[in-house]
């Protein structure tokens, strides 16, 4: 098989120690690459293990890894999926790996794609990719050859938003109706307490919370929203289009779901839990894409309501939100990622990398 057409390895996980949001980000790529008739493999260590119907639904194939990202033996069977697949590229998401990582896993041969947004070590990889706005090309150390694809070209979108996208081209009538969208991850739970906050507020009429079934406070928001049916859970794709054309604005953690949130044009409060997303929803409020409160443990009820008040007495603070996120994030990060990779393998000098070598001939 030519190595330029060989299939893609994604090597993810999806933990509740690591997180799943880069396993989401994975998926979200794969569907990319699914358009270009390219096939995709994920060796990922998954808990619960329900997420591998996940991966199967998108056409993906599901290698079951004994070990996460980065722990004792981790690279060696990597390797070994690489070589048994003769796999064009592998890419990375998430942490727990180092430089000889990168650097042995590029010995191979194979394209090496990064998803990063730290910035915290010097990456001897082919692409490096950072879908959120901050941290910028100046905080990177890139080694030789290393291309960056940074900012919000690159952030990754689900084809649900992009749908919904024309749909929602001005702002619904009222009453006014919240989305609480806190992440693939919300460790400290926040997506119920905000809610709580959301539905003592006189303003907000109705609030609908999306996240995944394995949220670590799931079954609260269920308990909930059987006791207020002012509150209702959205996990589909299918009851999250309706939701966003329905929604005034939404609260979030400036993870991916805030770059999906502006291509669809939804104003945003965003409360960061975590340092890397704190500086994306920083930048964010820079662009006049969403208002950035602070850190999610440091905003009082009182802070939040101040601020949704005011989001919501200012029509033109709305609609100038609405302007700034959608000229700014037009939902196809996806396919540019897949773009540079694809020039990348039909470059002539790895194409000739990839021809078999000749079979010496020896003189009698």
């Amino acid at each position: 098989m030519d190595a330029t057409r060989g299939p893609i390895l994604f090597r993810c996980d999806g933990t509740p120690d690591g997180g799943w949001e880069p396993f989401y980000q994975c998926l979200s790529l794969a569907a990319a690459f699914q358009r270009r008739r390219r096939g995709t493999h994920f060796l990922s260590y998954l808990d619960p293990a329900s997420l591998a119907i996940a991966v199967n639904r998108g056409n993906n194939d599901w290698i079951p890894a004994n070990q996460t990202l980065g722990s004792a033996g981790d690279l060696g069977a990597t390797i070994a999926q690489v070589r048994r697949l003769n796999a064009a590229a592998v890419i990375l998401a998430g942490d727990g790996y180092d430089e000889d990582y990168l650097a042995d896993l590029r010995a191979t041969g194979t394209l090496v794609v990064v998803f990063d947004s730290t910035a915290g070590m010097r990456f001897d990889a082919d692409v490096v990719v950072n879908p959120f706005s901050a941290p910028g090309r100046k905080a990177y150390r890139p080694g030789p050859g290393t291309q960056l694809l940074l900012g919000h070209k690159y952030a990754l979108c689900r084809g649900v938003f992009r749908r919904q996208r024309t749909i929602r081209a001005t702002e619904p009538v009222g009453p006014f109706r919240a989305l609480v969208a806190m992440g693939d991850d919300d460790p400290a739970g926040e997506a119920f307490t905000r809610t709580q906050q959301l539905l003592e507020m006189g303003k907000v009429a109705k609030v609908s919370v999306a996240c995944r079934s394995h949220h670590p406070r799931y079954a609260d928001l269920k308990d909930l929203a059987e006791a207020d049916d002012r509150v209702e859970v959205v996990t589909e794709a299918k009851e999250l289009m309706t939701r966003l054309v329905r929604s005034h604005f939404a609260l979030t953690c400036g993870d991916g779901w805030s770059g999906e949130l502006c291509v669809v044009g939804l104003p945003q409060l965003v409360m960061s839990q975590t340092k890397r997303h704190g500086m994306n929803a920083k930048r964010m409020d820079e662009d006049g894409v969403a208002t950035f409160l602070g850190d999610a443990a440091d905003v009082s009820f009182e802070q939040l309501k101040e601020a949704v008040d005011l989001l919501l007495d200012d029509a033109m603070e709305r609609k100038t939100m609405t302007r700034c996120a959608r000229n700014q994030y037009d939902g196809r990060g996806p396919d540019r990622v897949v773009n540079g990779m694809e020039i990348l393998l039909h470059a002539p000098a790895r194409k000739r990398a990839a021809q078999p070598l000749p079979a010496l001939r020896i003189a009698a």
